[in-house]
């Protein structure tokens, strides 16, 4: 298989992952994009980096992004290449925010994108092989399909369902000035969990999906037909966790009290990924963001994207993934 395209870009959203009960499953796509051009051609790689990761991501073959277009070129038989790579990465790194998926899925779009053949690297193959790079589905789903995602893997097949959220649903980010690495994230989980607390997970989870897809016509609690409910008081239930934000509470203490602050203040915040980020589902009025600022955090609207990954230069530049 040839290259039909030699000089071609990508934009990728953020994610968030988990949205309190939904570990390893849940996730949603924000309007925060980093955004990646590719120029194939003879020669050694070199990767040029503006924004988030300048100075610190690597500029050659150990680039995450570069390593994943090279995967998907192998993936379907295309020639390897030099690569002038130019990133504006906007995502902030290890924050709990996807940047890890996103590169990953940037670069298997940048290869799908040089190949330039509709047929190549279509969704199912992103999901797959972003999903075998990252080890997870929960957050290249919604940076492949966009909107809200519910993601899960069968025997090491990935599966993944796009829905669009309500209106209500307008995330705040908090993020933090330091970083906290996926790995120790989950080094702090245990083998095991009480039954009662993974039964509560199974229920708040599942109201949390219904909401994000808008399931919400008829609302009762208790012995009162409450009639429909608000999507607040909804988020509220729906975001309760009990499986893996107390448990990562000693590698992100300040997270883990910015998210008790917030839910006392009714807002229906969680961790955002394996953290630090926190991130509220629902808008946070003026004097609750500076309060946040005042205490060092960076106060950011970012709201739910419809649209994944799209490639934004080459033949398949209008071709949905």
């Amino acid at each position: 298989m040839r290259l039909r395209d030699d000089f071609v870009a990508v934009k990728v959203p953020a994610t968030s992952a988990n949205l309190g009960p939904g570990f390893d499953s849940l996730g949603l796509a924000l309007n925060l994009f980093d955004e990646i051009a590719v120029h194939a051609v003879t020669g050694a790689t070199s990767v040029v980096i503006e924004g988030e990761g300048a100075g610190s991501v690597d500029t050659g073959e150990n680039n995450l992004v570069v390593r994943a277009l090279r995967i998907g070129l192998d993936h379907v038989g295309a020639p390897q290449v030099g690569i002038r790579m130019h990133c504006t990465n906007r995502i902030p790194h290890g924050r709990g925010l996807g940047s890890s998926a996103a590169a990953i899925v940037a670069g298997l779009t940048l290869a799908r994108a040089l190949v330039g053949d509709p047929e190549v690297l279509a969704a199912g193959d992103l999901l797959q092989l972003s999903t075998d790079m990252e080890g997870h589905p929960d957050n290249v789903a919604p940076a492949i399909l966009g909107g809200a995602t519910v993601a899960w893997m069968d025997h090491g097949v990935a599966g993944a369902l796009s829905v669009t959220p309500p209106e209500g649903i307008a995330p705040v980010a908090f993020i933090p000035a330091f970083e906290l690495s996926t790995s120790k994230a989950r080094a702090a989980l245990p083998a095991q969990v009480p039954h009662s607390d993974a039964a509560a997970n199974a229920g708040r989870a599942a109201l949390l999906a219904a909401v994000l897809a808008g399931g919400q016509s008829r609302y009762v609690r208790g012995e009162a037909d409450a009639g429909s409910g608000g999507v607040h008081e909804l988020l509220m239930a729906g975001t309760e966790d009990r499986l893996h934000q107390e448990y990562r509470r000693g590698a992100m203490e300040p997270s883990l009290a910015l998210v008790d602050w917030l839910r006392e203040a009714g807002f229906a915040a969680v961790i955002s990924g394996a953290g630090p980020t926190v991130l509220s589902l629902e808008p946070v009025p003026s004097d609750v963001r500076e309060q946040a600022r005042a205490a060092g955090w960076t106060v950011m609207n970012v709201p739910v994207s419809q649209a994944g990954v799209s490639v934004t230069r080459g033949r398949l530049s209008k071709e949905p993934i």
